[in-house]
């Protein structure tokens, strides 16, 4: 995992549904979060406001006070959240192994071709992970 993201500590499935609303939203106060969550579902508003506090003391989350109401933004960009979630994959479902991961891609959804063209770029600019050798 990047050295950026292996300090990120796990986000529940709820606090993952707030931080895809704080990216959305940009800056966003509690009353905002629980108006956006309540179109499915009932949540209290106390059990938002401990759920930012709680991103917050995470490290996912900073905010700022406008009068007596705090504002909310990202600490961590949606790219963190990303790798955190394909680590774990890799991990859980794949045994350890990113080339299971990336053979499961490629049979069950496929590549584009423009797809296709980034992602062997990226592969050219790759590099070994810490305490990895390189390949061939």
């Amino acid at each position: 995992m990047a050295a950026n993201q292996s300090d990120l500590p796990d986000l529940s499935p709820a606090q993952r549904e707030i931080m895809e609303i704080v990216w959305e939203c940009g800056e966003v106060a509690a009353n905002e979060v629980r108006r956006v969550l309540s179109q499915t579902r009932k949540v209290a508003r106390n059990t938002v406001r401990t759920l930012l506090e709680r991103m917050e003391d995470k490290g996912w989350l900073t905010h700022r006070a406008e009068g007596r109401t705090f504002l909310y933004t990202a600490a961590r960009p949606r790219h963190d959240s990303i790798g955190q979630k394909v680590h774990e994959i890799v991990e859980t479902v794949c045994g350890g192994s990113p080339e299971t991961l990336v053979m499961a891609l490629l049979d069950y959804r496929g590549l584009k071709p423009d797809e296709l063209k980034r992602i062997r770029q990226l592969l050219d600019r790759a590099r070994p992970a810490k305490g990895q050798k390189g390949g061939s």
